[in-house]
Parts: C-alpha cells; sequence; structure tokens
C-alpha cells in the first residue's frame, strides 16, 4: 500500500476552519469530562472515534492507517505507562497491607501533622524527585497513592498531586523533554535549558503556596507561609542555577533534595501555630506522638528509598541506553509503519513507526525491581502475598488501564492524521503575537499527548521556525512550549486517569479535570505573558 501524504487545510483552502474541525475531539473530551463528567475510558473512546472520522473524512487519511495509530497509541499507553502505574500502585498495596504504611503515617506526622505540609513535602518535594528520575506518570501515581494513605480525601490526592507536579515537568526524567526539543529543533540545549530555567522558577515559589490556597483558602495558607517559601525558594533558586549553569540533567532532582533537606530542618524548629485538618476529619488531639524507632521508620521507607534509587539509576542516560540494547524487540507497527508522510520544509518525509519493547529500560521496570526487594524487608510479609497483591493492583486499574489506552490512542490518530499539525499552524499564524501564544501549543501538545517530550516533538520546529519569520529568539518560542507544556500536564486526560488508579476514583475524571481546569489556564496565562515580555520589553532575560 502506498504512503498517505498529510495535508493541514482540508477544509476550503483555510487553515482557521480548518482547525476549528480539528479540535471536535477536544471540545468533545472536554465537554464529556468536564460537563457531563463522563468515565474516562467512554470519553476517550467517544473523541478517539471522533478523530478517527473527522481524519478520514474531511483530512483524508485511510481508514487502516487511522486505525493503525490508534492501535499503536492503545499498545504505547500499555507499555511503558500503564507499566508504571501498575508498579508504582503494587509497592504502594504492599506497604499498607504489610501494615509499613502505618509506620511511614506515624513518621510524616511527626514532622508535620499538617495536611498543607504534607501535601508540600509529598506532592511536591518528594514528587519532583520521582518526575526528576523517571517522569511519565510516575510521580503522580505513587505521591497521590501515597496522600490517599495518609487519611487524604482521594479527590483532593489526585488533584494536588497533579498541581504539584507543575514545576518540575520540563527537566523531568534526567531532562528529557528538552534534550528531545534540542536535538528536534537544532537549536542549543543549554540556552533552552537556561531559558525554561528563568521561567518555571516563578511557578516554581508559587506552586507550595497555591497549593495550600487550593486547600484551605488565602487566610489560613498566611499560618504556614514562611514554610510554604522555605520549600518554594529552595526548588526554584536551586532549579535556576542547575538549568543555568549545568544544564537540563539535574534541575529536579537536586532542587528536589535540597527542598526536602530545607523543608525537613525548617520544620524542626518552626512549627505553625494551629495545625490544618480537612473538614471530615477527626480534630487532632495534640502533638503527635512517634511510636516506631529509627530503625522501624527507616524500613517503612525503604521500599520508596530503593524506589527512588533505582528509578534514579536505570534512568541515567549513560546507564539507561545500555539496558534498552540487551532486551530490544523492535515491531514495524502493522498499518501505521511507512505509511503516512509528513509534510517538512515543503517536502513528504515518510515517518517510520516501531514500536520499541524495552523491558529494562523502562520506569515500571525499576519499580517492580524495588517491590521485589521490598518483599524481603516488610515483616511477615513473603513472596505469595506479593503475587496475590499484584494480581488484586491489576483488577483495581482494570478500567484506568483502558482510559489509558484509550486517551494515548487518540493522541496518537491527531498525530497521524494531520489535525495536531492543523490546530499548530493556526496559532502559529498570529504574526507579532505569537510569543504570547507561543505558550498554548506546547500546553495544547501535552493535553493531546500527556507529555512534555511529546509535545516539544510535535511542535518544536513549528515554534522555532515561525520565531524566525517574526524575527523573535527561536530558543525563547522553543522553551516556551516547554514552560506552557507543564501547565498542561495536570488537565492531561492521561495524567487524570494515572490519578484515578492511584487514588480508587474510578469514574471520576471528570471530577478531577474540573478540579484541575481552572488552576491549568490560570498558571499558562502566567507563562504566556511572561514569555511576550521576555520577547519584547525584557529581552534582558533571555541568556546572551
Amino acid at each position: 500500500m502506498e504512503a498517505w501524504t498529510q495535508i493541514y487545510d482540508p477544509i476550503s483552502k483555510s487553515i482557521g476552519i480548518s482547525a476549528l474541525v480539528a479540535g471536535i475531539p477536544i471540545y468533545a473530551l472536554f465537554y464529556f469530562l468536564a460537563v457531563k463528567r463522563m468515565k474516562g475510558h467512554v470519553a476517550g473512546a467517544i473523541a478517539s472515534l471522533l478523530a478517527l472520522v473527522l481524519g478520514i473524512a474531511f483530512w483524508g487519511i485511510p481508514a487502516s492507517t487511522a486505525i493503525g495509530s490508534y492501535s499503536y497509541g492503545f499498545v504505547y499507553g500499555l507499555f511503558p505507562i500503564v507499566w508504571i502505574v501498575i508498579t508504582a500502585i503494587w509497592v504502594y498495596n504492599m506497604t499498607v497491607e504489610s501494615g509499613e504504611f502505618e509506620i511511614i503515617k506515624n513518621s510524616l506526622a511527626c514532622i508535620t501533622d499538617d495536611r498543607r505540609l504534607q501535601a508540600v513535602f509529598i506532592g511536591f518535594a518528594f514528587g519532583s524527585f520521582i518526575e526528576g528520575t523517571a517522569g511519565f506518570g510516575t510521580p503522580v501515581a505513587i505521591t497521590a497513592a501515597m496522600l490517599v494513605g495518609l487519611g487524604f480525601n482521594p479527590l483532593y490526592a489526585a488533584g494536588l498531586c497533579l498541581l504539584a507536579n507543575t514545576a518540575p515537568v520540563a527537566f523531568g526524567a534526567v531532562g528529557i523533554p528538552i534534550t528531545a526539543l534540542a536535538g528536534a529543533t537544532k537549536l542549543d540545549e543549554m540556552h533552552i535549558s537556561a531559558i525554561v530555567g528563568r521561567q518555571l522558577p516563578f511557578l516554581a515559589v508559587l506552586v507550595p503556596i497555591w497549593l495550600s490556597v487550593t486547600m484551605c483558602g488565602f487566610k489560613r495558607t498566611m499560618e504556614v507561609l514562611p514554610a510554604l517559601l522555605v520549600a518554594g525558594v529552595s526548588f526554584a533558586g536551586t532549579q535556576f542555577l542547575m538549568s543555568n549553569f549545568h544544564g537540563p540533567t539535574l534541575p529536579d532532582i537536586l532542587s528536589a533534595i535540597v527542598t526536602i533537606i530545607a523543608l525537613w530542618g525548617f520544620l524542626r524548629v518552626w512549627k505553625p501555630k494551629t495545625v490544618f485538618h480537612f473538614p471530615d476529619e477527626p480534630a487532632p488531639t495534640g502533638p503527635a506522638v512517634c511510636n516506631y524507632s529509627a530503625g522501624e521508620i527507616v524500613r517503612a521507607w525503604m521500599p520508596y528509598i530503593i524506589l527512588a534509587v533505582l528509578v534514579l539509576i536505570q534512568g541515567w542516560p549513560s546507564i539507561k541506553g545500555p539496558l534498552a540494547k540487551m532486551v530490544n524487540v523492535e515491531i514495524p507497527w502493522p498499518m501505521y509503519h511507512n505509511m503516512i508522510a509528513k509534510m517538512v520544509n515543503g517536502q513528504p518525509a515518510l515517518q517510520a513507526v516501531i514500536f520499541k519493547f524495552q523491558p529494562l529500560a523502562a520506569a515500571g521496570t525499576a519499580i517492580l525491581l524495588s517491590g521485589i526487594m521490598a518483599i524481603f524487608i516488610m515483616p511477615n510479609y513473603g513472596v505469595g502475598k506479593a503475587i496475590g497483591c499484584f494480581g488484586r493492583t491489576i483488577h483495581q486499574l482494570r478500567w484506568p488501564i483502558v482510559s489509558i489506552g484509550n486517551i494515548v490512542g487518540l493522541a496518537f490518530i491527531m498525530n497521524a492524521n494531520g489535525m495536531s499539525t492543523t490546530l499548530g499552524l493556526a496559532l502559529a499564524g498570529t504574526g507579532v503575537l505569537f510569543p504570547f501564544f507561543a505558550p498554548i501549543l506546547g500546553w495544547l501538545g501535552v493535553f493531546l499527548t500527556g507529555s512534555d517530550t511529546s509535545s516539544n516533538l510535535l511542535f518544536g520546529n513549528l515554534q522555532k521556525t515561525t520565531a524566525q519569520a517574526i524575527g523573535v529568539s527561536p530558543e525563547l518560542c522553543a522553551a516556551a512550549n516547554t514552560s506552557g507544556g507543564v501547565t498542561g500536564k495536570m488537565i492531561s486526560p492521561q495524567s487524570i486517569a494515572v490519578g484515578v488508579a492511584a487514588t480508587g476514583l474510578h469514574g471520576k475524571d471528570g471530577d478531577i479535570f474540573r478540579f484541575t481546569l481552572w488552576h491549568s489556564v490560570a498558571m499558562l496565562l502566567f507563562i504566556c505573558v511572561l514569555t511576550m515580555l521576555m520577547a519584547y520589553p525584557l529581552k534582558w532575560m533571555l541568556p546572551s
């Protein structure tokens, strides 16, 4: 079968009208999740069907190729993404079943029994470390489950962890989003890293405060403002220094470590006058009493310590590459491989689509290994119980697994039939105002794909060429794609599906979407305005 060449303005040769039609699956997804509060796997399936029909009817993609792109996306959703979710929730479930999570809860309460600070400690600081080492939904899967175990309302646990995951996303998985962007655009990696590191620290300072205001309002947030500033400034300062003077690989990891140490040290000498608990919780009867020895606390935390270390080691580029080659099954995807030609610089370029099964390089495998090692550390817990727990975990996640597959399938259909590029080209037609809209492209890309890396690969070159055409720094617009993208992570249906899976909120995808939507829009507008200012009156903020 001959390859099909994408077209981007199929309707009346008008990119604006074509873009309006291309957005129909996205409008539908917004409507089904935010208004109808439809279950994620159902909303994703309907949106995927709409993209399939519109792609065939208007963009002209062959039906078999469209189906091939969806099937590839669905399987990619299962591995490596679902593999991360299953193993992360399995480790959490084992700590609960063994009773070790009660020790974790008590140890955290001894640091702080305040829900506002627990959310910052786990969702923001610890989550940023996991984002820096693994990415791809891992931090939300782990931290949301932990907050539920601590007694947080599941909706708040999922929503707060999605909000907290904003600041570190651009440098996630040892800097892969920026490394991939630099490779795709042939722009200087260090230059992009420095610009992102001059945008996101503003958000990093605000995120801990934002989390607290979301939980309890502005007045009660002022009660813990000193601790929130310690967390935000520690993270932001380290992120700025590492991204500007070292590169994109370590900002998240070191920022998280510095934040955890600084916040822990600060809370050793400072306590809020009043402790905040949710209204539906029993009122605290006094300061938390530490009921366990140091050895018991270290043992209880050991599954997560091992997890963090193994994911860090496995994700390191010099280690991950050889691991990927050790077991590497490559499958040219049926009905999709070499069946599509994208227009690149006015010439059709054939798109190879190879599914790579590289289990040793997958973050989920490192998490699995950490769980296996933890079995022999947890008291009164053996291999048989762990296997049974693994089976129950898969059953617990059966519908979220379908949701993730459908959502990733939707992203691949819209990329394959050219609808995503149509939307991007429409935004690129805004002329001198484009720097304001550049972050929106990144936001849209992450909403569609669930990944800042994928968004950068999707729109990176479009950002570069548009910026050059209007005389603006191409590195700035490419960086804005990354910075804007991080604000879309919290409303990406793929990320929400991970949060649903982690907290047991099956069918509540729409509630989480409503919880995070306006936070996402507000943060996006902040990045849009900042990028516009950096493009024109505040050019001095750009690295020389």
